[in-house]
């Protein structure tokens, strides 16, 4: 068997992720999925999972790091995801790309402090 099959998984899946970051970074996904889908519907679920999760850690006394670690865990990806949006806005212009560039900074803003 190929080694380089093996390090991949036998199914690829871990070239699909590297596909996945890798084309929204280079602004290859389409800008609608990445803000509506990407952004709006799967980062919000990510965060809101992130949230209920550190408020159950809260509830059982668990410690305040662990509790903080699980809040702010989804962050970078946030990160990822409005600085994909903003680059593929960026190469698309006008106004719906301006609106979607503003969109994705509140986001941001709404998922960090809220």
């Amino acid at each position: 068997m190929n080694v380089q099959k093996l390090s991949a998984g036998e199914d690829g899946k871990a070239d699909r992720a590297v596909g996945f970051f890798r084309s929204r970074w280079r602004g290859l996904a389409p800008l609608d999925r990445l803000f509506w889908r990407d952004l709006l519907f799967v980062g919000t679920a990510i965060n809101i999972a992130s949230s209920m999760t550190a408020l159950i850690l809260l509830g059982l006394k668990m410690p305040l790091a662990l509790v903080l670690a699980v809040h702010f865990a989804p962050v970078p990806y946030n990160l990822f995801l409005t600085f994909a949006v903003w680059r593929t806005a960026e190469k698309s212009g006008g106004a719906k790309a301006s609106m979607i560039t503003l969109g994705a900074a509140l986001w941001l803003i709404l998922v960090v402090v809220g």
